[in-house]
């Protein structure tokens, strides 16, 4: 089976162009998403966004998080919002915090959702760390 496009692109939550993240790679071999030099660049700009989702815009649920990150314009944003309460173990109303510990938990179901990639722990606190 050939990689997702996450994995080639070392975007495992498939952050679209439009920020000149740390990390990326020197050529943007992708028209539409972007490219990081490593995962864990990757993973930090995923942990980036969804601080901010939760600190500026108050998205600070997995259905809030998800709405705002898959909208149904693009998604079947229900669904995508279902598998990341099952991966997570979750409740729906549970408020996210912007910390490692919540955090990595989501960007480990969201990565899973989005291109079927699973960070180790070892990748998840190191991304982190780059923060």
């Amino acid at each position: 089976m050939a990689a997702t496009r996450g994995i080639r692109n070392n975007n495992p939550l498939n952050i679209r162009k439009g920020n000149k993240w740390k990390g990326l790679a020197a050529v943007q071999t992708d028209k539409a998403f972007d490219v990081f030099i490593s995962m864990p660049w990757g993973i930090r700009a995923a942990f980036v966004i969804l601080r901010n989702y939760i600190k500026k815009y108050g998205c600070n649920t997995v259905p809030k998080i998800i709405a705002r990150w898959a909208p149904n314009s693009e998604n079947d944003t229900q669904a995508y919002i279902k598998r990341v309460l099952l991966k997570t173990g979750f409740d729906a109303n549970r408020v996210i915090k912007p910390d490692y510990d919540d955090l990595s938990k989501m960007i480990w179901a969201m990565a899973w959702v989005e291109s079927l990639y699973m960070p180790s722990t070892k990748e998840l606190r190191y991304a982190w760390d780059l923060i």
